[in-house]
This record gives structure tokens, C-alpha cells and sequence, in this order.
């Protein structure tokens, strides 16, 4: 079948299911992004659980790519969606035209089928991670500042040593970076994605954004990037909320609702929350230092492997009130203090 012939080179050229997903809901219509989600499906289908990666796998999961059909993927298709199989036909023609256009892209992960890596190492603890997301998700929830304060505070606490004894654990473990990609919503993408990179640089890691597409790869240690999401998903609901909040209490018309306030509230909110991040303690315990070192020339390597040719990029603040509101906004966002040492217990 030729879409899954076009899903197949996708993997190829370092496409991951949860990438094609968004790519293809972002970009046509929700017939075309049903369509794949099957198709991923398919091209998946044929190979055994213990040669997909576990990431992969989890992928597939989350987008809800599972064989429920027998026969002819079009003709079961159309039948679930009550459309003729020639319109079917014609979203899988539109959809092979689209994914056989999109680039490249660095290969993060091990295809389903190839040799699993000889050591995949674990992220985050998932019963850590379940108390981390249920912090942040109280945080950003609650109307009182001091509540959400000391509940993320906490989860900060948890990432940071989790993170640090992970890497007590590991100590005698080559180090091993790993990549992944976040996708954020469109909407103010650049400025988004600055927060992304001054919460990465916090946790070790490195970050490069696709604007034209609206995701932000991350390279850094397994468990580190899974801190970096976790983190710079709260920050960006906190200051979505704040800045929302703010245009909400102005009148019609009024600059706090235009877009050149948003921006530079963004900006601002990105530029502050690095401040304080890097304001927090270095980490003191000397048996970390040789560990972390060769962690950060791991990832480097690997950054450097994934991508030859980088930029910078300027932003231009046209809105002085918008980037006040937005460096009030981050003196009060939710980061909490890490811990940085390793102790027992």
C-alpha cells in the first residue's frame, strides 16, 4: 500500500509516530490525521514488541495506533467513517503528496524491527513521575500563590533528586544521551520555545527549534529531559494563565490584549525564569562533578552529531508593559529550589 510504503520512508528519514501525528493534524484536515494514525498503525504492526523501543512504543500508545480492522485498511476505513472508499482514496493520495514532502530529520530513536540499543536506559522512575505531574498539576490549578508555590517546590525537589542520585547510580555507566522532540502549541511559538531552552540549559541540557513545524528538540541525559518537559509544560501554563489573566482585566482595545504585548510578555517571562534558574545553587557534592562532566561532553557530542549547522535568533519587544507584566509574571512562577547534593535516605 503506497501510505504505508510513505509512513515506512518517514521512519526512514527520522519521522517518529508522535511527529507524523501532529505534523499531519497541524497542517490538513482530520481525515487525513485519522488516516495515519491507521496507516502508523499498519507499518508498525509486523514487528514484535521486544524490537520496538520502549519511547516508540509509548508513542503509539498515546496516539492511539492499534490494528483494529481486518482486510484492507481504505475499505475498513471508509466503512468506520460511513464515506465510500473512492474518498478514501483520495484523503490516502493527499496524505503519500504531503508526508513525501516533509525533510529530513536527525534519527533519535531505533526503528521498530532494527536491534534494540545494547543498553536503554531508564527515564524518570514512574512512580516519581506520577507524584511530579500531580504536583505541577495542583500548582497550576490552584488560585493561592503560596499553595502553588510549595507545591511545585516540591516537584522541583523530586526532579532534582531523582535526577542527581540517578546519576550517583549510573556512575560507573558510560554516559548515554539521548534526544526527543516537544511539540508546542503554534501560537507564539519562538517565544515558547525560549522558555524550553533556558529550562533545558537549567537541567544540563541542550535545545533546537523548528519554528516552521512547532517543535523543540531536546539532547541532554534521559532523565534529565524528562525534567525538562515536565517543567517547561507547567511554566508555559502558569504563564499563559498569567498573561491571559492580565489582558482579562483590561478593557477592549486596550494594548494588554494585543499581540505585541503578548510577545514581549512571553519574552520577558522566558528571560526571567532563566535569571532565577541559574540563581539557584551549583551543585556542591564533589562526587557529582566527574559524573556531570562527562554527561555534558556526551551531549554535546550528540548535539553536535544531530546538527551541523545551527543559528540564533533576535526577537524585537515593541511592548514595555507587556515585558514588565511578564518579569512580574516570572518572579512569582512556580520553580522551586532544587536540591544539590546527594544524601542518603
Amino acid at each position: 500500500m503506497e501510505l504505508v510504503q510513505a509512513i515506512d520512508e518517514l521512519w526512514q528519514r527520522g519521522w517518529l509516530p508522535y511527529d507524523v501525528r501532529e505534523v499531519v493534524s497541524r497542517s490538513l484536515y482530520e481525515t487525513h490525521t485519522s488516516l495515519a494514525v491507521d496507516a502508523i498503525a499498519l507499518s508498525c504492526s509486523p514487528h514484535a514488541p521486544s524490537t520496538v523501543h520502549p519511547r516508540w512504543q509509548r508513542q503509539l500508545d498515546e496516539i492511539g495506533a492499534s490494528v483494529w480492522w481486518e482486510g484492507p485498511l481504505l475499505e475498513a476505513w471508509a466503512k468506520r467513517h460511513i464515506e465510500t472508499e473512492e474518498f478514501a482514496s483520495r484523503i490516502a493520495a493527499r496524505l503519500v503528496w504531503f508526508l513525501r514532502r516533509l525533510p529530513q530529520l536527525p534519527r533519535i530513536l531505533p526503528l521498530p524491527g532494527d536491534a534494540l540499543m545494547s543498553a536503554v536506559r531508564a527515564g524518570v522512575d514512574p512512580k516519581v513521575l506520577n507524584r511530579v505531574r500531580a504536583l505541577l498539576a495542583k500548582a497550576e490549578s490552584t488560585s493561592f500563590p503560596e499553595e502553588a508555590e510549595a507545591l511545585s517546590a516540591k516537584a522541583q525537589e523530586l526532579m532534582n533528586r531523582h535526577a542527581l542520585e540517578r546519576a550517583m547510580l549510573d556512575a560507573d555507566l558510560p554516559p548515554l544521551a539521548t534526544s526527543r522532540r516537544m511539540w508546542l502549541d503554534k501560537s507564539y511559538f519562538k517565544e515558547k520555545s525560549r522558555l524550553v531552552h533556558v529550562v533545558s540549559t537549567a537541567f544540563r541540557s541542550r535545545a533546537v527549534a523548528y519554528d516552521s513545524f512547532g517543535f523543540v528538540t531536546l539532547v541532554g541525559d534521559e532523565v534529565d529531559l524528562e525534567s525538562v518537559e515536565l517543567l517547561s509544560t507547567s511554566l508555559l501554563v502558569q504563564a499563559t494563565r498569567a498573561m491571559v489573566a492580565v489582558g482579562g482585566q483590561a478593557r477592549k482595545g486596550s494594548e494588554a490584549r494585543s499581540r505585541p504585548f503578548r510577545k514581549a510578555f512571553l519574552t520577558a517571562y522566558a528571560m526571567r525564569i532563566g535569571e532565577r534558574l541559574r540563581e539557584a545553587p551549583a551543585v556542591s557534592d564533589e562526587r557529582l562533578l566527574p559524573v556531570l562532566a562527562s554527561r555534558k561532553q556526551a551531549v554535546d557530542t550528540l548535539f553536535n552529531e544531530m546538527f551541523t549547522r545551527t543559528r540564533t535568533s533576535s526577537v524585537t519587544v515593541r511592548s514595555a508593559a507587556g515585558w514588565g507584566a511578564g518579569r512580574a509574571a516570572a518572579d512569582v512562577a512556580d520553580i522551586g529550589i532544587g536540591r544539590s547534593s546527594v544524601t542518603s535516605g
